[in-house]
């Protein structure tokens, strides 16, 4: 077997928090906005079962110049992505308590399916009438990023530089998706592709959660002409010009003050340089117009979320971006991030 197929087995003595979130209807909508939906009617609440005892598969990748870790168990999330000359992260990085907390928002980039970001007034209208949704996070009151980050994926198909990890979900419906990661020359190419099962049309959003490494000298690129600015709760109130700090038009520092904002018309390219780290990462999004920028303040990372549409695109007038899907019918979202030295680097054989 090629040096780096083997999963890593952690030891079983280890705990994890797992999440949990029950089954919803399978397809089958409530019929009134503002009825109070039964146990079978809702898409439940996420909690925290009790620590226990259970050993996590993680799965590697490489090419010459980079080393992917893997973790399906924990939403087809990326654990890690490496320079494996150096080490150098080129995502955030995440050690050992990171993976123990069993959460993906605390590794490298996680899926989101069937929608991204918030969505607004316990739900939202599908033509067969209104599909309630409920918080599906302790850190968050409202329905945020799918439901696909907080389930087990299964491994479809494997070599030493790609794998297909797949999901039958369930909630808020139906749905099977899939995700392709590959490994090429120091590029990793992200395919995400969702077939709707469910019986009943419903409305479907696509989109990638990665967490980038920020020090003072990090700079980004990423040409779009309009930002939704946000009220209290996160949800967009007004789509705007761009403010000058915001305009990526050029490559240009990270605002010092907290951006967690979403932007349009987008051509789905974006340059993120890295001057303390050594490299560059030059990224293309497809089945994107949008991306979503998070920049905490005082804290060692940010996002750049390519996604399919706005957040809470469900109460948008036009439903921006959003696909409606029928039975059988799919959509899609790729993104590729090729990394770069400042310096040349002899490829590992």
């Amino acid at each position: 077997m090629a040096r780096g197929l083997a999963p890593v087995r952690l030891r079983s003595s280890r705990k994890y928090k797992l999440l949990d979130m029950p089954e919803s209807r399978r397809g089958r909508f409530a019929t009134q906005r503002g009825q109070a939906p039964s146990p079978q009617g809702t898409v439940q609440a996420l909690k925290i079962t009790q620590q226990v005892n259970m050993s996590l598969t993680l799965i590697e990748l490489e090419d010459e110049f980079t080393r992917l870790t893997l973790a399906p168990e924990l939403g087809a999330s990326i654990v890690n992505w490496t320079v494996r000359s150096t080490g150098q992260s080129l995502l955030r990085h995440a050690d050992e308590h990171a993976l123990n907390t069993g959460l993906p928002g605390k590794l490298g980039c996680f899926p989101l399916i069937p929608w991204s970001n918030r969505i607004a007034d316990g739900g939202f209208d599908c033509p067969d009438g209104w599909l309630a949704l409920a918080p599906n996070s302790l850190t968050d009151p409202l329905p945020i990023h799918g439901s696909a980050w907080q389930q087990p994926w299964d491994v479809v198909s494997r070599s030493e530089n790609e794998v297909v990890l797949q999901l039958d979900g369930t909630t808020p419906f139906a749905y099977r998706t899939r995700q392709r990661f590959q490994l090429s020359a120091g590029k990793l190419s992200i395919e995400l592709h969702v077939t709707h099962l469910a019986e009943h049309a419903a409305w479907h959003g696509l989109g990638l959660h990665p967490y980038l490494p920020r020090t003072a000298n990090t700079r980004l690129q990423a040409p779009a002409r309009h930002v939704w600015l946000c009220d209290r709760a996160k949800l967009p109130t007004e789509l705007s010009a761009l403010p000058l700090e915001w305009d990526f038009q050029q490559l240009k520092a990270l605002p010092e003050s907290l951006v967690d904002n979403g932007f349009c018309e987008w051509n789905g390219h974006c340059l993120i340089e890295q001057a303390d780290l050594g490299y560059t990462l030059d990224c293309q999004a497809t089945g994107s117009d949008y991306y979503l920028l998070y920049c905490p303040v005082g804290l060692e990372f940010f996002c750049i979320e390519p996604v399919s549409h706005p957040v809470n695109a469900h109460h948008l007038p036009g439903r921006p971006g959003l696909r409606l899907l029928e039975q059988g019918q799919s959509t899609e979202l790729g993104f590729t991030l090729q990394y770069r030295p400042l310096q040349a680097e002899v490829p590992n054989s």
